[in-house]
């Protein structure tokens, strides 16, 4: 019996039972149908539009799947699947109708429906009945599970295909898009999830094109001429088969699918390339370089079998051959899904049973009859199955995650290349892009899979291989409105020519510099800003720009925070910053100017460090060197005079040790860089710095409460009064230089006057240039600089940036730097007020070398000491007394140390001859005889020059 003639007999079986019914006056109230938990048949419903790529693949698909289920009894242990079919034909109304017929036979489940339109309305009805609606092409990303609970997608969701058109237009470092779609939910809906995702990745739409379905080919080239004057170049087409291709038919009659353009079709077109193996070529020839997605099923011997089967199924349903696309894989595979659905709801106990609903009653009579569509009783339990299934189908692992979701969702990325296409890579939500199948990078930690972010080469619009630059200026016949600070002061920055919309200055010749070296014309149109009687708010300028009042903004515009949050910038052209201006008085050396080249802190530590060396050479040649020998007074002057005369390299004394020798090499090396850093510094402060001024920089300027100007629009006011919190009471706006000049005069004294003046470095720099009785006090204490304003992800912007990188390379911004502001300076006005004193962090190496070298030299000499002592009173050590041998070490180990070393070597020869000579002796007589000697030599021999007795130097460290 066909699937028809079954569904004919069903209905008529429904029907003659539901008269008998009404006919021995059933309470309307109460009508249950029960049947047995393992009834012979289970019937399924499905709407389709036939005619379409994606009905007519899912109506041999399905109707295979039935075919297959019913042939295994292990699915469904004898209970057959009846499938019925109706074919909505393209009518949303039609679609309603023939969902609610379904509602009044008996259908446990609806397969479908195509359409994401249908699927909304059908949705409310399958929630009041609790007949689970099962769809295996709905892709709206609106279509929720929250909202909708019976709605069940067996397909993957179009919020992750947007995804993966986000991410190649990120791949390619695209910044804005041109989208194209369907104007209904299905299209809408899918481009409100494109923009989401864009704006993750700092993209965006910059223009929305939608098109009715029943639009025809003159209205739709209208509204491609439209995309084709927009700046973006990057086209995201999302709708039908049937208009899609219309699109690009007229598209390439208009010229816009050659190079420079980017397609980028949904799966829609995938669904034709793989379903319409004949497409024409000239249809081919429209879509060549266009990049589409594919839902992506991995390849698996199910599926491999079922491709083979496909052309004897096609051929068995007396149907033209198709190809099979991925629609057919999921829609076979939602079939099985609802088989196992229904075998786990039987095997909970679940019973097919209809209830009638209340509510629906028809109380005027009408011919509606909305009494017989019923509630599924259990559709509860049937949809939770659903949602619970666990199985491997011809699209891979069907299960759902918590929001309704298939698990793994992953596209082919495919590019259309001669008469097919080619697969270039692949996209999942969870690895991103990459050339290598998702499911071999499931087992991989997302961290690793950095490297995969990649595709292969792509075939553009035009056969080219070059990436697209995505956008060009647009050609809509409009100039780019580009506001210009008409400034009253430092005009050859930027000025107007009087009368006329000419404007002149660094900054303009700058701008027209860099669009010279665009690949492109771009036309435009300066704007004055201000009324040309005192400097414009730069900060209103540039919001200017956010209110699209103006395209770009160009002048001495500083490139600072609160800007750059609300515009974008250019690379800077001109590096500038803050500094205070105060008015200078030449003053005369102090007495005390000696001292100025170091800090006190140098001071203190090379003083130390001269007494140091001192001491460690004196240490070092004090046992061989009779220069370091004598009275304790003569020493302590020896180490002072050494220590000092070495500053001067005026040391009279000798050094003979290689120790001493090495430290004072290194230390007349650090005395040499520090006698030259001096010298200059000291000639530096009392030749070239002439000038003084009571304000040293920005911290005393700030702590004097005096008066300070700035010039008028500047930045400069921001950040005293909201950064450096200056009250603004103490701030005093000025217009021009002349002004400047004024104020500054004046001082803070005298009304209108002021201590200092803040501005940007590069105007100081031009006002120093004719004003030598005014100077830069200070250091700078912002770092910025000037750029060109545009608009927020502005690809012009980073155009822009390149050129004046270009400029910057070959000299043509130096050379136009010093066409405008290059000026004779001051002689006087060689450096700042605040001298730069040497400090210890510019000298803290050679310390610290000379510290190492000092200690390394006292280690080895100390361990050569030791060494030698326990050579020479081995036997004096072993014979003294314990209790008393801790001091009396000690005191001969001084002694020793404070020996001369001609009579350490006397001492140990006269030893071994004594040995010598009374070798037959008693041991311990020798011994005593040996100590006795040694004791009258120490106490009765002078070793030091000038008879002085050696207990003389121990008392200097005792």
């Amino acid at each position: 019996m066909s699937v028809v003639s079954a569904l004919d007999f069903t209905m008529t079986m429904v029907w003659l039972l539901v008269s008998l019914v009404f006919s021995f006056g059933a309470p309307s109230t109460g009508f249950n149908s029960n049947i047995s938990s393992r009834p012979a048949v289970v019937h399924l419903g499905a709407i389709l539009t036939l005619d379409s790529a994606i009905g007519k693949v899912a109506k041999v698909a399905m109707e295979t799947a039935v075919a297959d289920v019913n042939a295994n009894y292990s699915i469904l242990r004898g209970t057959k699947l009846v499938l019925t079919m109706q074919d909505a034909n393209h009518s949303g109304f039609l679609g309603i109708v023939k969902a609610l017929q379904f509602m009044e036979t008996g259908i446990v489940a609806i397969i479908g429906p195509q359409s994401s339109i249908l699927a909304h309305v059908i949705s409310h009805v399958a929630n009041e009945l609790q007949v689970p609606l099962v769809s295996f092409a709905a892709t709206d990303p609106s279509l929720s599970s929250l909202q909708y609970p019976f709605f069940v997608r067996a397909v993957q969701n179009d919020l992750f295909q947007m995804a993966a058109v986000a991410e190649i237009v990120d791949r390619y470092n695209w910044r804005e898009v041109t989208a194209i779609f369907i104007d209904d939910d299905y299209g809408r809906n899918g481009v409100a999830a494109l923009g989401d995702q864009l704006a993750e990745r700092r993209c965006k739409i910059s223009y929305k094109a939608a098109m009715s379905p029943e639009m025809g080919r003159d209205e739709i080239a209208d509204v491609l001429v439209k995309v084709a004057m927009m700046e973006s170049r990057v086209l995201i087409l999302h709708t039908y088969p049937e208009l899609g291709l219309k699109v690009f038919d007229l598209a390439h009659n208009l010229g816009m699918t050659g190079a420079g353009y980017v397609w980028i079709a949904t799966s829609w077109l995938s669904t034709v390339l793989d379903t319409d193996s004949s497409l024409p070529s000239v249809s081919v020839n429209l879509i060549q370089g266009v990049l589409t997605l594919r839902m992506h099923t991995p390849d698996s011997e199910q599926k491999r079998k079922f491709s083979f089967r496909w052309n004897k199924l096609t051929r068995e349903n007396k149907s033209e051959h198709f190809g099979l696309s991925a629609y057919g894989l999921y829609a076979y595979d939602t079939v099985w899904l609802l088989a196992h659905a229904i075998n786990a709801f039987f095997d909970q106990g679940g019973t097919i049973s209809f209830s009638q609903d209340r509510r629906l009653k028809d109380e005027h009579g009408g011919n509606l009859h909305l009494e017989a569509m019923r509630i599924f009783t259990e559709g509860k339990l049937f949809l939770k199955n659903i949602l619970q299934s666990n199985l491997t189908g011809l699209t891979g692992p069907i299960q759902f995650t918590s929001d309704g979701s298939l698990i793994h969702p992953a596209y082919e990325i495919i590019n259309v290349i001669g008469s097919g296409f080619q697969r270039i890579g692949y996209w999942s939500n969870y690895s991103g892009l990459s050339v290598v199948p998702p499911e071999m990078l499931f087992k991989n930690p997302r961290s690793s899979l950095s490297s995969n972010q990649q595709l292969y080469s792509v075939i553009w619009p035009g056969q080219t291989m070059t990436r697209p630059r995505g956008w060009v200026f647009p050609d809509n016949g409009r100039q780019l409105r580009i506001g210009v600070p008409n400034r009253v002061s430092y005009r050859e920055f930027v000025s107007q020519t009087r009368g006329t919309d000419v404007f002149k200055g660094y900054c303009i010749d700058v701008f027209t510099a860099a669009l010279r070296l665009l690949p492109y014309g771009v036309p435009y149109k300066f704007i004055p800003f201000g009324d040309g009687r005192k400097n414009p708010d730069y900060n209103d300028l540039v919001n200017l720009i956010t209110t699209d009042v103006f395209d770009a903004a160009i002048g001495d515009i500083a490139i600072v925070t609160s800007r750059t949050r609300i515009v974008d910038f250019t690379q800077p052209f001109i590096g500038s910053g803050l500094v205070v201006v105060a008015p200078a008085t030449k003053s005369n050396s102090s007495q005390w100017a000696f001292l100025l080249p170091f800090t006190p802190m140098m001071w203190c530590v090379t003083g130390i460090f001269f007494l140091v060396v001192g001491a460690v050479v004196w240490i070092l040649e004090h046992k061989t060197n009779d220069e370091f020998r004598g009275p304790p007074k003569k020493q302590v002057i020896t180490i002072l005079w050494f220590s000092f005369s070495t500053m001067f390299f005026a040391h009279r004394e000798n050094t003979v040790t290689t120790l001493g020798r090495m430290v004072l090499f290194i230390w007349l090396f650090v005395v040499l860089i520090i006698n030259s850093s001096y010298t200059a510094s000291l000639t530096s402060i009392l030749t070239v710095q002439q000038l003084s001024s009571p304000i040293k920089g920005i911290e005393s300027l700030i702590a004097s409460n005096e008066r300070i100007g700035f010039p008028r629009g500047s930045y400069a006011e921001n950040y005293l009064s909201e950064v450096l919190n200056i009250p603004k009471s103490r701030l005093v706006p000025l217009g021009s230089a002349a002004e400047f000049e004024r104020a500054l005069q004046a001082g803070p004294k005298k009304m209108g006057g002021i201590a200092a003046l803040v501005d940007e470095r590069a105007y100081v720099k031009h006002f120093l240039s004719t004003r030598c009785k005014f100077t830069i006090v200070g250091e700078e204490f912002t770092d910025f600089g000037w750029g060109f304003a545009f608009p927020k992800d502005s690809t012009l912007a980073v155009e822009m940036s390149t050129a004046i990188l270009t400029l910057s390379e070959n000299g043509d911004l130096q050379r136009i730097h010093d066409k405008w502001l290059t000026r004779r300076a001051c002689s006087s006005q060689g450096a700042m007020l605040e001298s730069e004193q040497l400090h210890l962090r510019s000298f803290w190496g050679l310390y610290v070398i000379c510290g190492l070298a000092c200690f390394l030299a006292l280690l080895v000499y100390f361990i050569l000491i030791i060494r030698q002592f326990s050579k020479h009173f081995c036997e004096e050590l072993k014979s003294s007394d314990r209790s008393s041998s801790r001091s009396t070490n000690l005191r001969m180990f001084l002694s020793f140390v404070d020996e001369k070393e001609k009579t350490t070597m006397i001492r140990s020869k006269r030893r071994r001859s004594e040995r010598s000579l009374n070798g037959n002796e008693k041991e311990d007589e020798s011994m005593n005889g040996s100590k006795r000697k040694d004791v009258e030599m120490c106490s009765d021999n002078n070793i030091n020059d000038g008879n002085y007795p050696s207990s003389s130097i121990l008392s200097i460290f005792l």
